[in-house]
């Protein structure tokens, strides 16, 4: 088991969330390849966003994945100026690779805004730490556990 899928499960266990972690066949690295994966509608995919505020701080936005971040909107729940994150900086601080960021188990605690259209769904899939693992949940367990602060900033793709 990698580190980053041991942090995940270590996260989840802690949080006391049962849910089973599904090594995909293909890759999960994208919203549409995870959806396809699992057999699900695109939105019931949880896509991990990171922008960079100023200096090396980093900002995650849980978009479902058939929506893109407003930018505008994104930056005035930040109360600043915000640039799409690197992927040096989202490893070094979350400790994940870009399309296999999991909502939770980061290396440095983050500030966390969730898309309202998650609410939709009964359940949605997140990565869980690599670009072919990903996990079940319920919007309201997933809200919970990582404390996401649920608010409209995204635009329909």
């Amino acid at each position: 088991m990698s580190k980053s899928l041991a942090r995940v499960q270590n996260a989840l266990t802690k949080a006391g969330v049962l849910v089973q972690i599904t090594q995909t066949p293909a890759s999960a690295r994208t919203a549409t390849e995870a959806a396809m994966a699992v057999g699900v509608g695109l939105d019931q995919i949880v896509k991990s966003i990171l922008f960079q505020g100023q200096g090396r701080d980093l900002y995650l936005f849980l978009t479902a994945g058939g929506q893109q971040v407003d930018l505008a909107k994104a930056m005035a729940l930040a109360g600043q100026t915000l640039l799409r994150a690197d992927a040096a900086l989202v490893r070094e601080v979350t400790g994940f690779a870009i399309g296999g960021v999991a909502p939770l188990g980061h290396l440095t605690a983050l500030p966390i805004w969730m898309d309202p259209h998650l609410f939709a769904f009964a359940q949605v899939w997140a990565a869980a730490g690599t670009p072919h693992h990903v996990f079940a949940i319920s919007p309201a367990a997933l809200q919970g556990i990582t404390s996401a602060v649920v608010a409209p900033f995204t635009q329909t793709v």
